[in-house]
């Protein structure tokens, strides 16, 4: 049985997807369109063993879904908005890092 999570769980969720660079890679991929696991791993230079461990805990987190497509399986995001918010997520980090709020940040090494 499907639940919707709360705000909170979901933005640990989509924050644990974040957290690894390959799940990054792969979201922005599939953010693109759609892609099976063989030609993604091909795409990121990863073994398909790693693809599926990390695709297995996008699954888990809710940001991907499998679609089966004759005998193979289709992978795409979950829902278009989770493309919109890694774009938006993207820009804010830009700017954000252009713009450092510490005096001090370059000796610190913060912001």
């Amino acid at each position: 049985m499907l639940t919707l999570a709360s705000d909170i769980e979901v933005l640990v969720r989509f924050g644990r997807a974040l957290a690894d660079p390959i799940r990054c890679r792969i979201l922005l991929a599939l953010r693109q369109a759609p892609a099976y696991p063989s030609d993604l791993a091909d795409a990121l230079g990863i073994s398909r063993t790693r693809l599926s461990n990390h695709l297995a805990c996008l699954r888990d987190c809710g940001l991907v879904v499998a679609v089966p497509d004759g005998r193979r399986t289709r992978y795409e995001l979950a829902d278009e908005r989770f493309g919109h918010a890694l774009d938006d997520l993207r820009t804010a980090v830009v700017a954000v890092a252009a713009d450092k709020t510490c005096v001090d940040a370059e000796e610190r090494g913060c912001c």
